[in-house]
């Protein structure tokens, strides 16, 4: 039974999205002094469409063969491969990386009050309103 109607899960998608977006953001900041380090970021529609195909299943022509399926890590991140930021190879701008946190941040902070809101809700109807 789905209470829900797929909102939650929708919600969870979004949550994983701004954590790993989160994650790549935090190590752009971290390795800002870093020689020859190129910025990473997350794309939505690149997550989407490694997710749908991440998963890699081997053929089998005889029952004695093993299963086993090959997933992608950490899908929807890619590398500004041929942008050089500064003199020394590093291809990371603090000013966008810092605006892009504070971003990443209001758009995680909405998506935890709307889980919070939707438990809330099953809460006010499993206590019968009162």
């Amino acid at each position: 039974m789905n209470l829900f109607g797929g909102t939650i899960s929708s919600l969870e998608n979004g949550l994983n999205y701004a954590s790993l977006k989160n994650k790549t953001i935090a190590q752009n900041i971290a390795n800002v002094d870093t020689p020859n380090y190129k910025a990473k970021n997350v794309s939505f529609e690149k997550m989407l469409s490694d997710a749908k195909k991440s998963a890699i299943s081997a053929n089998r022509t005889d029952n004695r063969h093993f299963e086993f399926d090959i997933k992608q890590s950490t899908p929807g991140v890619y590398s500004y491969e041929n942008f050089n930021y500064r003199s020394n190879g590093n291809g990371v701008d603090m000013d966008a990386e810092q605006a892009s946190l504070a971003q990443n941040t209001i758009y995680y902070n909405a998506l935890i009050e709307r889980v919070s809101s939707k438990f809330n809700t099953l809460n006010n109807v499993i206590k019968g309103g009162r």
